[in-house]
């Protein structure tokens, strides 16, 4: 198992003498690796970099063990003998039906946690602000009709999905605007398609290609505690009638159905809750997030389309290939932040705009359209300002918002798992971002050169 590296780092040179000499002596010094050896998400690989799974990856065993351990007793204690009492037909496919439905369990537990939720790669470089005004779009700091302020990267754009404005972001730490109903995952560090949530169970984000896996494995799994359940106490009326005896006699006589029936009796409150709330988000097509989300902000939701429809475009429809083909090989340049072949710089990225509008389609009837008046919130950013490389240990001042007057407070990214968490997806940002937009000031910068935040 190989856990993703962070690509080497080197700090910016304080001048340009410096970096022409660190250039040249670097000459040849690039090498070459697999994808997943220099991933920059959190993602554990096995098989070569064929399965992929969260930095959480070792929960799966626990889910495994709470899954089997169960399932071997009754198989072991319970079933076999419950066939010898109900007999031919009926009784032989009391076993074979539990080892059947738990084996399928595991099977979509690691298909759900060993394969690519949908992460979206990382942009090579940040999108140019420059670019933006090839749209002639609208700032609304600005007033209409005026183009955002030369060097500044809007935190926000405005996409229309069905005729309802959806509210893209900029992601600093994947350099690319999130196509509609991405989000960044704070445990993982990867953007993800249709971003649902992260499931400490099975140690891995939930998106776009592997929910209707993750399912099929609540619902095998709530199936398989109410069958359990069932004929642990059907085991016990017939152990009673066959011995003459009463209830409490069949319990001394059974204690594993005694206690296979509370087990399971806990669990299928659980699993089973998930399983009818998940149908609910799949009948009306939503995430947990967005469900959160929209209730939070009291939004409709742009992409119900009924509930026949919504349950075909998620259990039905194509899984898209994935995105990212961990095993190819990439250059590495020590000297150089980024990494891999022109190929990794992904298309989603909106700060590259033409003038023509934009349409996103993950289903043939869904598109999301980026039109020409796209707004902007801009709130918070300098009216003008240069774009500075510095390292990854110089973020202090600005993300502490302990600059000078004026300074650029970056906010943290919000998440559902409560402040810890959004705390640690501010952390990632600032290791992770590459370039500021830093306003000119005069006394602090030297007459209105660039460098480094000290």
């Amino acid at each position: 198992m190989m856990k993703g590296r962070t690509p080497f780092k080197s700090p910016l040179p304080s001048t340009s003498h410096a970096s022409d000499a660190s250039s040249s002596s670097s000459a040849g010094a690039a090498t070459t690796h697999r994808l997943y050896q220099v991933w920059r998400g959190r993602n554990k690989f096995l098989c070569g970099g064929r399965l992929i799974f969260g930095p959480d990856a070792n929960s799966i065993v626990l889910s495994i063990s709470l899954i089997m351990t169960p399932l071997v007793l009754f198989v072991a204690f319970v079933s076999f003998r419950l066939a010898e009492l109900m007999g031919k037909p009926l009784g032989p496919f009391v076993p074979t039906t539990a080892m059947a439905v738990g084996a399928f369990d595991v099977i979509v537990l690691v298909l759900t946690s060993g394969r690519d939720p949908g992460i979206i790669p990382r942009n090579k470089r940040p999108p140019d602000p420059e670019d933006l005004l090839l749209d002639g779009m609208s700032s609304p700091m600005a007033g209409a009709g005026a183009p955002p302020p030369s060097g500044v990267l809007p935190p926000t754009r405005d996409v229309y999905v069905n005729g309802i404005v959806v509210k893209v972001k900029y992601c600093h730490t994947c350099m690319l605007y999130r196509p509609p109903r991405c989000s960044h995952c704070s445990v993982c560090n990867n953007c993800v398609e249709r971003f649902d949530h992260h499931c400490p169970w099975v140690g891995q984000c939930i998106g776009k290609r592997n929910y209707r896996f993750f399912y099929m494995f609540i619902s095998s799994t709530t199936f398989l505690c109410l069958y359990v359940f069932v004929f642990c106490w059907v085991n016990l009326i017939l152990i009673a009638r066959h011995e003459q005896c009463g209830l409490g006699g069949a319990m001394v006589s059974s204690p594993v159905s005694c206690l296979l029936i509370g087990y399971t009796f806990i669990t299928s409150w659980f699993v089973g809750g998930l399983t009818a709330f998940h149908s609910y988000l799949a009948s009306t097509n939503q995430t947990t997030y967005e469900n959160f989300r929209y209730r939070y902000e009291g939004k409709s939701n742009p992409y119900n389309r009924g509930v026949a429809r919504n349950l075909i475009e998620i259990f039905l429809s194509p899984i898209p290939a994935s995105k990212n083909d961990f095993r190819q090989k990439v250059v590495v340049d020590p000297n150089a932040l980024f990494y891999g072949p022109p190929s990794m710089a992904y298309s989603y990225s909106f700060g590259l705009l033409s003038s023509s509008k934009k349409s996103f389609n993950t289903q043939g009837s869904l598109s999301f359209d980026m039109t020409k008046q796209a707004s902007f919130d801009l709130g918070g950013y300098p009216a003008s300002g240069k774009r500075t490389s510095i390292g990854s240990s110089d973020f202090g001042d600005i993300y502490g918002g302990t600059g000078g007057e004026g300074a650029t407070v970056q906010q943290p990214r919000h998440s559902i798992f409560g402040d810890a968490e959004s705390k640690k997806a501010a952390a990632d940002d600032a290791e992770s971002a590459t370039t500021v937009d830093l306003e000119t000031r005069g006394a602090g910068l030297g007459g209105g050169s660039s460098r480094p935040c000290d």
